[in-house]
């Protein structure tokens, strides 16, 4: 069968011929649809995952659509190695196939699984939102930021903050739900007063995919700002914007400044899986959008090189 193929640790895959999967008791041969080209789809491909396991030559792709052996139309994650989802076919655990819904098609669904995921467990598992409170979306014009959003009202958020530097996409991060966006800056100074006027009224959760200089500004912000005594669920998903931050101790000893990750490891997969679930179920009726782009598997060299463009991409075999 045809694949993209990873044959060297930090270099692309290649488009090739990969042998064909044989399903065992309890895992479905999928005729793959679509397979979307994540974050964490490609660091597994570099092996700079921390869930890499080095093995290869293995087919990228956590996850993706398709039609099982049987006829059923579903969304899958971490297909059995080395058969990932960027091929014609690939094996998963019947256990980890969800539906697909009625209303949602596989492209889109794949393109959402994954980002969307990561808010929906972040509030639903890590910081257990209740309705009303107001959550502040770190780095929020991103495929998963602007999912975010859109899930954070869906599940009851009172009111939502989105910051990003891309100010000219804010028109559209109010339409998708956010009532106040806030531009990150270089001013440090200005940085961290522009977050600490949102923690004066106050701020319930933070969902933070940068990390980096605008995360550790939030967390002394929070800090200073925020009312005595009162939670902040500060929950770290992503580090686009550097992988280690400098964080006082004092922020943490003189506030209700509460830390914690979501991702592979901190929540359960099972718990995860319900999340992706919780997500695609949702989406024909609360109308989640994602941007994606659809771009054909023989073509896996170009979608690889691709910068992003605010756009999921989508390899279609």
């Amino acid at each position: 069968m045809k694949a993209a193929i990873v044959t060297e640790t930090g270099q692309p895959p290649v488009y090739g011929d990969f042998r064909e999967p044989a399903p065992a008791p309890g895992q479905s041969l999928i005729r793959v649809s679509a397979s979307s080209l994540s974050h964490i789809t490609r660091n597994r491909a570099a092996g700079s995952h921390y869930s890499s396991d080095g093995a290869l030559p293995f087919i990228p792709g956590i996850d993706g659509t398709g039609v099982t052996h049987h006829g059923r139309r579903v969304y899958f994650l971490m297909p059995q190695h080395p058969y990932g989802a960027m091929a014609e076919r690939c094996l998963a655990d019947d256990a980890h196939c969800i539906a697909i819904p009625d209303g949602l098609d596989d492209a889109s669904a794949a393109a959402m699984a994954i980002p969307g995921m990561s808010s929906w467990a972040a509030l639903v598992e890590r910081a257990r939102l209740r309705a009303g409170e107001t959550v502040l979306i770190n780095g929020a014009t991103g495929t998963s930021g602007r999912l975010a959003i859109q899930i954070a009202r869906h599940l009851g958020a009172g009111k939502i903050i989105a910051t990003g530097r891309q100010t000219a996409s804010f028109g559209e991060l109010r339409r998708l739900g956010a009532d106040v966006t806030v531009a990150l800056v270089q001013d440090p100074h200005a940085q961290e007063q522009a977050f600490a006027d949102q923690f004066h009224q106050r701020v319930d959760i933070v969902l933070d995919y940068l990390w980096g200089i605008s995360a550790q500004t939030l967390m002394i912000a929070a800090a200073r700002a925020s009312q005595e005594g009162v939670p902040v669920r500060f929950v770290q998903i992503g580090s686009l914007s550097g992988a280690d931050i400098t964080l006082p101790g004092g922020a943490l000893r003189s506030s209700g400044l509460q830390l914690m990750g979501s991702g592979i490891g901190s929540v359960p997969f099972p718990r995860m899986l319900a999340s992706i679930q919780g997500v695609l179920a949702a989406a024909p009726s609360a109308g989640f959008t994602v941007a994606s782009q659809s771009v054909p598997l023989a073509e896996v060299a170009r979608a690889w090189a691709a910068k992003d463009a605010g756009a999921r991409i989508v390899l279609r075999p």
